[in-house]
């Protein structure tokens, strides 16, 4: 952070990235071999989760690529910081790898992103990657970075060796390793887990256990299978962005509702929100919204219908209706659950 008077300015990407968060977005695709290095993958990479964001520059750069980051950090190192984000415009919020789950569905994001974000990946039997394994999607990537200064440090081959050993029995390969930088990938399928050997550890979640269910619900030590059909897909059916912000995504079975219900939604709220910008255009500025929050948010509608606008929606789920959320993040927009 620069302080320039009254103001304070961002540069480049702050202490996280030395050569630029921009440079560090192109070096993430390059690594990947994504087309023409751009990290959306062609629109296959849209929901991001950078987890200790700091002032959430990894997340404010990824919005030029068509990439919504929900940025999080906890409030104990990084309140204020994360007030910053959200006075600069960047979706972001307060949120903690601990004990609890993410207010997050199952399966909601393409990649997760952790940048010197000081988190022992390795407690309590790697819990937090068993968490990070939940609410990745089929094939997601998990990047993680640490600073060039600890790359012969014993302490720092210790800990990447134990995640390697971890994450390899948790079926994640590594895709590729650059200096100091890994990026791991989620298996497609169930295969894998099937193939492991009787009593391997992390074990495979119970029948019973709901991969969906957050609202104060303790994380657990093991890996959520996925569904018979996301399996048998070898995917998660979704199409790239932004064709998936409208189409109904496969998910959509799950709570009951059918894709012409889903269509019928989506027009309804485009015309609300058309008839809101025609009441309030005569006594609101242009561009004097930014951050917005949708409370009771259901398929997420209404913040599909301000997708040409320069805003972003934090969509809730009310407890009683958080089974929606998961279908808010099938089209590539971000929310939470929260008992009003």
């Amino acid at each position: 952070m620069v302080v320039n008077g009254e103001k304070i300015n961002f540069p480049g990407g702050g202490t996280h990235f030395h050569h630029g968060a921009d440079k560090y977005i192109v070096a993430l695709a390059r690594m990947l071999k994504f087309p023409s290095d751009k990290l959306h993958n062609s629109g296959n990479i849209r929901n991001v989760l950078d987890v200790g964001c700091g002032v959430a520059s990894f997340g404010a750069y990824l919005l030029s690529h068509h990439i919504l980051a929900m940025s999080i950090a906890p409030n104990d190192v990084h309140e204020n910081q994360i007030q910053f984000a959200l006075e600069r415009g960047i979706p972001s919020t307060l949120g903690v790898l601990a004990t609890k789950r993410l207010p997050y569905p199952s399966r909601s994001f393409e990649l997760a992103h952790c940048s010197r974000c000081r988190i022992d990946w390795l407690q309590r039997d790697g819990i937090l990657l068993l968490e990070l394994d939940r609410v990745l999607r089929p094939g997601g990537y998990f990047a993680y970075s640490s600073p060039e200064a600890y790359a012969n440090d014993p302490e720092n081959r210790r800990i990447g060796n134990a995640m390697n050993d971890l994450l390899k029995r948790m079926c994640w390969r590594v895709v590729v390793k650059r200096d100091q930088t890994v990026l791991w990938a989620k298996p497609l399928t169930n295969g894998c887990y099937l193939k492991r050997e009787h009593g391997t550890q992390p074990p495979l979640c119970s029948a019973d256990d709901d991969p969906d269910a957050t609202w104060n619900v303790h994380m657990k030590a093991c890996i959520s299978p996925y569904p018979a059909k996301m399996h048998k897909e070898k995917g998660s059916g979704l199409i790239p962005w932004p064709q998936r912000l409208t189409a109904a995504p496969p998910r959509l079975e799950d709570i009951g509702v059918s894709p012409e219900e889903f269509h019928e939604d989506t027009k309804i709220w485009q015309f609300r929100v058309s008839e809101y910008w025609k009441q309030m255009k005569s006594v609101v500025r242009k561009n004097y919204f930014r951050n917005v929050m949708d409370m009771n948010s259901n398929l997420g509608g209404f913040a599909a219908a301000l997708k040409d606008t320069d805003v972003w929606v934090m969509n809730v789920a009310p407890v009683n209706k958080s089974a929606r959320l998961k279908i808010v993040y099938d089209r590539g927009l971000i929310g939470t659950v929260h008992d009003w």
